[in-house]
């Protein structure tokens, strides 16, 4: 059985680079090393565990079962050290080292990614990469510090703060209704939607009127798409309508490019959660970015 005092922690990250960036050249890169010298830590780190981790085929490297395992371990070591970093600096170090967040792709493009550039220039040390989906995340299988979850939080084993709320608007190019806009929900339905099918439900919608009057519809999708960006582009293209958050339309409408349609109605909107593993500590760098998105996400 290996002994503590024969293993350099400093290898522990190196190996986990490698498992997280899937082969030796990207994690050299992401380290700032040479690809030989990632190749002479990793071998020098199976020699002090006593086992082999990775398994090197043409492609890519792949877990052995016991790689799988002292990786899970490897993680929760780096957390906790750079936890016990950041505690033992108080807030005196700004953050530092790696963050990881999921988002959705709106949401990353209009305020996780200015917002991460924004950071990391007020803090040097600190290295964001940005995960833009609009497919739910494995936050702990992908490694994942910190995710975004736009809409109604799903009952989770993790943690959530919330960071805003924001409200659903039906939008479109101004020429589709050239004839006149609609003064219900249900005149809606004669129009082409654009539908994000990612979404539970993305053809039925319950719409709210002042004075409690409620319409539920159902709409017929000419083009449904997996992202939002999608959605979006066949919309200004002129393919209909859409319903999306506002924080992701909102410059399209103050500079012309869409229209919003039923102002006096309302949608159920949703929250902006900020979700993270239960069995981790907050780090620092965690607890600083979801206090710059409360206050960066105020929408008009």
């Amino acid at each position: 059985m290996a002994n503590l005092l024969d293993v350099n922690l400093n290898r522990l990250v190196v190996f986990a680079a490698v498992v997280e960036t899937g082969s030796i050249t990207a994690a050299a890169k992401r380290l700032g090393l040479a690809k030989t010298m990632v190749s002479a830590h990793l071998q020098k780190l199976e020699a002090e565990v006593g086992s082999h981790l990775l398994v090197r085929t043409t492609r890519r490297l792949h877990l052995t079962e016991a790689g799988t395992l002292f990786y899970e371990a490897c993680q929760k070591i780096l957390q906790d050290t750079e936890a016990a970093i950041a505690l033992a600096g108080g807030t005196t170090r700004g953050p530092r080292g790696k963050l990881r967040v999921s988002t959705t792709v709106d949401y990353g493009i209009s305020v996780v990614a200015p917002l991460a550039a924004e950071l990391t220039l007020k803090h040097p040390e600190l290295r964001v990469e940005i995960v833009s989906s609009d497919s739910r995340t494995d936050m702990v299988a992908e490694g994942i510090d910190l995710a975004i979850r736009v809409g109604r939080l799903a009952d989770s084993s993790h943690k959530a703060a919330l960071i805003t709320h924001f409200e659903e608007w039906v939008v479109a190019p101004p020429a589709l209704f050239a004839q006149g806009l609609p003064k219900s929900p249900s005149e809606l339905e004669q129009y082409p939607f654009v539908a994000l099918s990612v979404l539970p439900n993305p053809l039925n919608w319950n719409f709210v009127r002042e004075g409690h009057a409620t319409q539920s519809v159902k709409f017929t999708a000419t083009i449904m798409a997996n992202t939002s960006a999608s959605v979006r582009a066949a919309v200004l293209a002129g393919a209909g309508f859409m319903i999306q958050p506002n924080f992701s339309v909102i410059d399209d409408i103050q500079e012309g490019r869409l229209i919003r349609v039923l102002p006096d109605w309302t949608l159920p909107g949703g929250g902006i959660y900020a979700v993270f593993p239960s069995a981790v500590q907050r780090s620092h760098k965690v607890d600083i970015f979801i206090d710059a998105l409360k206050q960066q996400s105020q929408f008009d």
